[in-house]
Order: C-alpha cells, then sequence, then structure tokens
C-alpha cells in the first residue's frame, strides 16, 4: 500500500503542479480534502482550493519544475521532500511579477484514505523565496 500511496502523492507533484493539469485533481483528491499550508491565511478545503492553489503557483512560475529528492510512506502518510524551481513571470499574492529566478526547499505530508488525498501539509522556504524574489532583504542586503 505505501507504493501506490507514494506514486499517488508523486501524481499531485508531477501531474499537476508540474504538467499543469487540473484535471487529474478530480481523479487523485479527496472532494472534502484540506490543505495545511503556513502561508496561506486560513487552512483551504475542497477540490476547488486545491486547484486554485496549484493554478496561482502555476501562474506566478509557469516554468515551475517540482523535483522530489525523497519520499517516506508510513500507514496512511507519505512525506515528500523536494526542491522547486522557477521564475517569476505572474502575479505571486499581490507580488508583481520580477522576472527573477527562485529556488526553495519544502516538503509535502499527504494523509491517504481510500486511494485519494485527502489532507495536505505544505511547508517550504517561504522567506528564502521571499528574499529571491526581492520583497525581503537577505541578511546580506539588511546589512548593507
Amino acid at each position: 500500500m505505501s507504493e501506490e500511496n507514494k506514486a499517488l502523492s508523486r501524481r499531485s507533484i508531477e501531474e499537476v503542479f508540474n504538467a499543469g493539469n487540473l484535471d487529474v485533481v478530480d481523479e487523485i483528491v479527496d472532494p472534502d480534502h484540506v490543505h495545511h499550508d503556513p502561508t496561506m491565511p486560513e487552512e483551504g478545503h475542497g477540490l476547488e482550493h486545491f486547484k486554485q492553489f496549484a493554478s496561482m503557483y502555476r501562474s506566478a512560475f509557469p516554468d515551475v519544475h517540482i523535483e522530489i529528492e525523497d519520499q517516506i510512506a508510513e500507514g496512511d502518510k507519505v512525506v515528500s521532500r523536494w526542491v522547486a524551481k522557477g521564475t517569476h513571470q505572474g502575479d505571486l499574492m499581490g507580488i508583481a511579477p520580477t522576472g527573477n529566478r527562485v529556488e526553495a526547499a519544502g516538503m509535502t505530508i499527504d494523509r491517504i484514505a481510500e486511494g485519494k488525498i485527502a489532507e495536505t501539509w505544505d511547508n517550504y522556504d517561504a522567506l528564502g523565496m521571499m528574499q529571491q524574489l526581492g520583497v525581503i532583504p537577505s541578511p546580506e542586503q539588511a546589512e548593507a
């Protein structure tokens, strides 16, 4: 079961985020999905939120590529450690396109229930991403 769960989580990253195939969401995500992300003002619920979240990042970084570096599965959970790379070419939560190339490491934990992703916890280097976008000064820039 853990290999099947890992494949399901991998599809979320590779087919939805990397390839932009939002139709896959209906197939692999539970309609009552709950999304936890510390960068979002509140947790997200349902298929539409999942699609909007993926669309937001794909619009901001149309060339995004997320490389899965490790996956661990136990019970009903899958942990994926990844690195995302992309060029900021669209609006990102009110941040106008900068053209900056960004690289951010992160982890996603998916809870699988009845063959679908029922709950997701995302955590990634949002501070580093904002520094690369020039929105927040890096420690070097702050000292200068």
